[in-house]
């Protein structure tokens, strides 16, 4: 990815793919498949002012695994690659232990 640095509050994260195919070996076709609600973060931004005007850092680093709203961030494309820009407070949580 090319140098991008996301202002504010928000976050670059790369969407994770589900598997194709079920525990049980069944493949399941595109049109089936729903979108990705857990992602990789990619880059963050320095954070967003409080009412005093101080930065408040973000909760989330590079290499966070995440879960977001299904509808949340605005989809981009850097470098010929799918990403999504949201917001923070877009994000539900990190996942722990997370491969």
């Amino acid at each position: 990815m090319s140098k991008f640095r996301p202002l504010q509050d928000r976050v670059v994260l790369r969407r994770i793919t589900p598997a194709d195919k079920t525990a049980g070996g069944i493949i399941i076709p595109d049109t089936a498949k729903e979108k990705p609600v857990e992602a990789v973060v990619v880059a963050v931004g320095p954070g967003a002012r409080d009412e005093r005007g101080q930065v408040v850092p973000l909760s989330v680093r590079a290499g966070d695994h995440v879960l977001f709203g299904k509808w949340s961030g605005t989809e981009v494309s850097i470098d010929g690659e799918d990403l999504l820009i949201a917001k923070e407070a877009d994000l539900f949580g990190i996942l722990e232990n997370a491969s």
